[in-house]
């Protein structure tokens, strides 16, 4: 699997670079979008025949020298260069570590009582919530526990209406499931998530063939919230030591911002309607 998965990689990393990104003329026809095989080779200083083994799968071991050539040339990011460095590793094991969908008590007391105007999730890394507080769940309902949130983002229409800025935040979504998916491409539930959005979202297979990688902690979300009306707000992603890729996902308004005034209204909403009748 190792080597398939980083030939998958490459290629599809090669057919994004246009030629006039890394100093080649962009004229002539060309069968690909992107760079050639023979023309990544050459700007990377490895022969076309050793690249084309990468690519088929056939050479599982290149150099980190080879590696960081390939990533300069592919104008690869720290992360996305790690990601393609790790695809060319053993594979990882992870058999010691806790089952991905248990939460803590602690972890579960922790996000209930968190800071009153504070939406928290817990997501593992196929990207269930599993669990969160009660703001995060009348903020949207993709973060009720139970819901695969990139799920409903490409499947669930409504979605579009809630989050204005859902184009930006799909591409996050997806690079954000490899980063946490890393290597491990092969387990079960992450092949029925894929097979699954990719049959039924042009989008989504889109966005999944560019293998794109991005661990990134931090992003805006933008809501127009049916009942407080539009917010922005802030999120920061914290990962949760001691289990295999599960994310603490907070969310916070700036201080004093009308965006703070309507977290603050829809949290003073969310109390009321949980008082006793």
């Amino acid at each position: 699997m190792g080597g398939k998965q980083l030939g998958d990689y490459l290629r599809a990393r090669r057919e994004i670079v246009r030629p006039e990104d890394v100093g080649l003329p962009p004229g002539g026809r060309r069968r690909v979008p992107g760079l050639r095989r023979e023309e990544l080779a050459l700007l990377a200083g490895i022969s076309t025949d050793y690249y084309l083994r990468l690519e088929q799968g056939r050479d599982q071991n290149p150099s980190p020298q080879v590696l960081d050539a390939l990533a300069r040339v592919l104008q690869l990011d720290g992360p996305a260069t790690a990601h393609l460095h790790a695809l060319a590793g053993p594979p990882r094991r992870n058999h010691e570590l806790p089952e991905p969908d248990h939460v803590s008590p602690g972890m579960r007391q922790l996000i209930s009582t968190w800071w009153s105007q504070t939406p928290v999730i817990v997501l593992n890394r196929s990207m269930d919530v599993l669990a969160s507080n009660a703001l995060a769940t009348a903020m949207s309902p993709i973060f009720l526990p139970g819901v695969n949130v990139i799920r409903a983002a490409f499947l669930d229409t409504d979605l579009r209406s809630l989050y204005l800025n859902w184009d930006e935040m799909s591409i996050r979504a997806v690079a954000g499931l490899r980063a946490l998916v890393g290597t491990e491409l092969e387990d079960g539930r992450v092949v029925e998530l894929v097979g699954e959005l990719t049959a039924a979202s042009p989008e989504f297979q889109r966005l999944w063939v560019r293998h794109d990688v991005s661990p990134r902690g931090a992003g805006v979300a933008r809501l127009n919230h049916p009942g407080v009306g539009e917010m922005t707000l802030q999120y920061e992603r914290l990962t949760v030591a001691g289990t295999h890729g599960q994310l603490i996902v907070v969310f916070h308004a700036e201080p004093g911002s009308p965006s703070a005034e309507k977290l603050a209204q829809l949290q003073a909403e969310t109390a009321s309607a949980r008082l006793p009748r």
